[in-house]
């Protein structure tokens, strides 16, 4: 793992990529922008959840920011910006401590769709697990049918693990869950001389 001599505290992360997203540590008044997407079904076609109602979308981020108060954290939820305009949102989660596991997870509002973002958001998060984390595998799942995020996570560098059956009961039916997961050795070693530079380079922008 490279070793830098400065990284972001938790509740900001910029990403040093194309599109310049910023991870903003979620708070109480990102439910709107949440909302915004978290209510469209098209968005969570693949998921357990939604399309929401005002209050669920409520709860979800009450519970996202009030985690970040919990010791020790376990769940880091951010809003994704771009020029301060909310694109989406991204969560690590620790799963294990002792093990080193983690997971990530992201979702982008479709008026972002394929522009990368998906992709920056992914990176960041990998980056903070790895390296302030110290975690040693992180992995993601996806539906099979969801091919752009199997995409997203393929270049992530995250390696295709295998396909767990049945993992969740949602709108269409059962689905399937393909698993994704990355070491830490081979995030190091994807990691090339300017990522390298940005991920040191990471500042924590005033509130």
């Amino acid at each position: 793992m490279a070793e830098f001599c400065r990284t972001a505290p938790p509740d900001k992360i910029r990403g040093m990529e194309q599109h310049s997203v910023l991870l903003d540590r979620i708070r109480l008044a990102d439910w709107g922008a949440v909302h915004s997407w978290a209510s469209q079904a098209a968005v969570c076609r693949f998921q357990l959840w939604g399309p929401n109602t005002e209050e669920q979308t409520r709860a979800f981020v009450a519970a996202a920011a009030e985690a970040w108060s919990h010791v020790p954290q376990k769940r880091f939820a951010y809003v994704a910006r771009i020029d301060g305009d909310a694109v989406g949102m991204g969560e690590l989660r620790v799963r294990s401590f002792e093990q080193r596991r983690g997971e990530i997870s992201y979702v982008v509002h479709p008026r972002a769709w394929g522009r990368g973002v998906g992709t920056a958001i992914g990176r960041e998060l990998l980056s903070h697990g790895f390296e302030r984390l110290g975690l040693h595998w992180i992995f993601a799942t996806c539906d099979p049918r969801n091919l752009a995020s199997a995409r997203v996570l393929a270049k992530l560098g995250m390696t295709w693990e295998g396909r767990h059956r049945h993992t969740a009961l949602i709108r269409d039916g059962w689905r399937d869950s393909e698993v994704f997961g990355i070491l830490e050795d081979e995030w190091r070693a994807g990691m090339g001389p300017s990522e390298s530079h940005a991920a040191g380079s990471l500042r924590h922008p005033a509130p």
